[in-house]
């Protein structure tokens, strides 16, 4: 087998099992790997509570990982929501993938529950559960520290992870995290500290000269585009290159998405963070663009290196909650980096008691307020619940700005109604990622469209939902898809694995894959009264200017836009999936 190792371990946790899985080339090619491989495991135990010892934790790379294919460093981790009770997963980078693949695996499959806290370490072929009480309530920073992973790869949880919070975070090699639909939390509840992966092997390429090629185009694209190598893209910015963006274009969320302009702005975007910290670049294994900043912090009581904030964690800490403390963004950043902890979910949850309660935040009292979230004491005990769950012990669920559970990251809807429609329909809850409109909404990629229609959002959306989950199948990034497209990965595919495909390809196998997870969350209860905005975009304008009006969202419009994307993803007018359709993919259509 090329591309593939043809081999994925399983654990058992509460037995302290292990099995190999061998599938056949057909399930390889059905499924491809990180996501859709997830997907299809997470399908066999869909119904369970999260925390049953049976609900099962995958990590899946994909074919390309560990060639000298572009971005092919990453991996796909999937499980059950405990945020938000559907499919829940999210792509992480690092080296932690390469290892993985190295060692001889395509994945792992973990399912029951230590009666002690475990960490798992694989060199190769062996496997072992090694005892973790003494990392057990430790930093992310500490466990690194400690385990001093150098060539292997480190995925860990911290203490948000052990004490319950909804939206706890997996930290990999330090400064990467699996960040969104608190996974950190499904470790957790499993007592697994951390995973340890080192490996010697190598992935075998079927044509060394055509992934050559391949390869050469990607670069060549990327090379030539501003958004990702320019003087203002993600290379020499970050992610946080996006600020001055949604800033121009009236469409920051601010005061708890009560407005969408905020008037400091322009004091607190990426190029202010890099002349304040000089930071340097750093990325994945297997990056060119290394849009990840890092910079030195050295003061009486440590010296360490420490993740610059992404760009919804800049906006949210600023415009969402009314800050104008750049060092205080930082330290916020550092501290949920450390805990564990998603810093859109946290951010989100502040701004919201914020509204609720009328009260303003001083840097002690924000920190103090992660701290209380992460450790579940005091008022963290409601937030780190979410702010659905908080805001309706509240008494004000309307204050809550999430999709099906989820909090809505830093592009607010009223200025794009693609993002509109892909945070309602998101299968993981309110994502900007699972079909991320921005690319031709703002950034105006491949095409431009216009922001304020619905014309033609409901196929662009489902094609996008496709394209994304191919992508987080193969386990490339989705930020090189700014300059290079599925036709040149397709051909990387072909190259590596030796099986003939073409773009459309592809993004045929993106759909079976995307349709999968509307039947998990169909199995879960979810349907179109899910697929739905919170009413304050529908009944409250942004802030308009500079000849920008930013109304509500036309809600017959979005309705209208909902229902065609329902026709065209093959569903009923409840959003439900339809046994044809269902089929006519090759998805089992058992138990429905």
């Amino acid at each position: 087998m090329y591309g593939w190792t043809g081999n994925i371990l399983h654990i058992n946790l509460t037995t302290r099992d292990f099995r190999v899985e061998t599938p056949g080339i057909e399930f390889y090619k059905k499924y491809l790997g990180g996501k859709g491989m997830g997907g299809y495991y997470l399908r066999q135990c869909a119904t369970l509570p999260f925390d049953h010892p049976n609900m099962a934790i995958s990590l899946f790379t994909g074919p390309l990982v560990a060639t000298i294919a572009p971005t092919s460093g990453r991996a796909h981790l999937v499980s059950k929501s405990p945020l938000t009770g559907l499919v829940g997963d999210a792509s992480l980078g690092g080296k932690l993938a390469t290892q993985l693949k190295r060692a001889g695996w395509d994945g792992m499959v973990i399912t029951g529950k230590s009666s002690y806290p475990v960490g798992i370490e694989i060199s190769n072929n062996q496997v072992k559960l090694c005892r973790a009480d003494h990392l057990w309530g430790l930093s992310t920073q500490e466990v690194h520290e400690i385990l001093s992973p150098k060539k292997a790869g480190l995925a860990c949880i911290g203490p948000a992870g052990e004490n319950g919070v909804r939206f706890a975070s997996v930290t990999v090699d330090l400064h990467h995290a699996a960040g969104r639909s608190g996974l950190g939390l499904c470790l957790g509840v499993k007592n697994l500290k951390y995973l340890l992966v080192e490996g010697q092997g190598h992935t075998r390429v079927k044509d060394l000269k055509g992934l050559k090629e391949a390869r050469e185009e990607i670069i060549r694209l990327t090379a030539a585009s501003p958004a990702l190598m320019g003087q203002y893209g993600f290379s020499c910015l970050g992610t946080g290159a996006v600020y001055d963006l949604m800033d121009s274009r009236r469409m920051m969320p601010t005061d708890n998405f009560r407005a969408t302009r905020f008037e400091h702005a322009a004091t607190l975007n990426a190029a202010a963070y890099s002349k304040t910290y000089t930071p340097k670049k750093y990325g994945c294994r297997g990056c060119h663009i290394l849009c990840k900043k890092i910079y030195k912090k050295v003061n009486t009581k440590e010296k360490r290196q420490v993740a610059m904030p992404e760009f919804e964690t800049m906006s949210h800490f600023t415009a969402l909650i009314g800050c104008r403390n750049k060092d205080l963004v930082v330290e916020a950043n550092d501290r949920c980096n450390r805990y564990g902890m998603d810093t859109i979910s946290a951010a989100v949850t502040l701004a919201c008691r914020r509204e609720i309660t009328g009260k303003n935040y001083t840097k002690p009292g924000l920190l103090s307020l992660l701290d209380d979230m992460a450790l579940n004491q005091g008022e963290g005990k409601e937030l780190n619940k979410g702010s659905l769950a908080y805001a309706s012990a509240m008494g004000n669920p309307g204050a809550a700005m999430a999709v099906k559970a989820m909090e809505l990251p830093a592009y607010d809807p009223r200025g794009a109604y693609g993002m509109a429609l892909g945070y309602a329909l998101s299968t993981r809850g309110g994502c900007h990622l699972r079909a991320y409109p921005i690319s031709h909404e703002i950034f105006r990629k491949p095409v431009a469209t216009d922001r304020f229609s619905f014309s033609g959002k409901a196929r662009i959306i489902k094609i996008a939902e496709d394209f994304n989950a191919v992508v987080d199948s193969l386990t490339a990034c989705k930020f090189i898809f700014f300059a290079a497209g599925l036709e040149e990965y397709a051909k990387a595919y072909t190259a590596v694995t030796g099986e003939a495909s073409s773009a459309q390809d592809l993004v045929s196998i993106g759909e079976r894959i995307y349709y999968n997870e509307r039947i998990i969350n169909y199995l879960n209860g979810f349907d179109a009264k899910d697929d739905d905005l919170p009413q304050r975009f529908f009944n409250e304008s942004g802030t308009s200017g500079n000849q920008i009006l930013i109304p509500p969202i036309d809600r017959a419009k979005f309705l209208a836009a909902r229902k065609k994307y329902y026709d065209i993803r093959g569903l009923t007018p409840s959003g439900t999936p339809l046994e044809s359709k269902s089929k006519g993919l090759g998805l089992e259509w058992t138990n429905l």
